[in-house]
């Protein structure tokens, strides 16, 4: 991608887009299927552009929340980085998620058409929101975070800002595809913005990220008598231990004569 492609992700024209789109379309909707609860704001203050935004990721709501509770001066830039291999495989799915989310490619599974592309993007003065588990949780779980988004946090020497998404997976869960009745409670919770310390490898910088969102989300959770991460990895295993006892398809068959 060219230098002249990626000054449109800070474009004055692309940006007064999704503006509409944003807080005209998306917001407005999201918020009237949900109760929204955002937990710490006085953090955003020392927030500095460029910066990393990353989060757990339970549903597509996750996106639409962070850039509806994050302030203008903050979100009017941010670029969120979405599977290429599934958001930019069809014009109008790429056309949607870039006029709402002013969403740039990320590759996975081996994939390198894109590779670097995060990286200039933040020379650029452009923020990113990453989620660092690399897909959406179909659980409610939170997986492994990936130390990609540390080793960019080091490389550019930007801030990481944590946040947690609480009750977003309930609310509209991997196999909805819009929100539950009932307008759920989900809680954004914004936490400090984070550098790596001296000498701080990558993958340690990563590890203390993902304690602090898990420690967002489950202080949050138990104030709010919702599922906390260790509920969810107890369902996920309870789910499997079912399985494993249910009979096979010969089990119980009585032998041939």
């Amino acid at each position: 991608m060219s230098d002249e492609d990626l000054g449109r992700y800070s474009a004055r024209g692309p940006r007064f887009g999704r503006l509409i789109a944003q807080h005209l379309i998306m917001k407005p909707y999201i918020w009237s299927a949900l109760t929204v609860h955002v937990h710490g704001r006085r953090h955003l203050g020392s927030v500095k552009t460029p910066f990393i935004a990353i989060a757990n990721h339970s549903s597509h709501l996750d996106t639409t929340l962070i850039f509806g509770a994050l302030p203008r001066r903050l979100s009017k830039n941010l670029s969120a980085g979405a599977a290429a291999d599934y958001f930019f495989t069809q014009k109008i799915k790429s056309f949607g998620t870039r006029l709402f989310f002013n969403a740039y490619p990320i590759d996975r599974g081996g994939m390198r058409a894109h590779r670097g592309m995060s990286g200039r993007l933040l020379e650029e003065g452009v923020p990113l929101l990453i989620y660092p588990e690399g897909t959406r949780s179909r659980t409610g779980a939170m997986a492994h975070f990936k130390p990609g988004v540390a080793a960019l946090s080091i490389q550019h020497d930007v801030q990481v800002l944590p946040i947690a998404l609480v009750g977003t997976y309930a609310a509209m869960p991997s196999t909805a595809s819009v929100p539950v009745s009932g307008r759920p409670d989900v809680h954004i919770v914004f936490g400090r913005p984070m550098k790596a310390q001296p000498g701080e490898m990558a993958r340690q910088f990563s590890g203390r990220l993902q304690r602090y969102v898990l420690e967002l989300h489950d202080s949050t959770a138990r104030a709010y008598g919702m599922p906390t991460q260790a509920d969810y990895a107890r369902a996920v295993a309870l789910r499997a231990a079912a399985k494993r006892a249910q009979p096979t398809d010969t089990e119980g068959e009585k032998p041939p004569a």
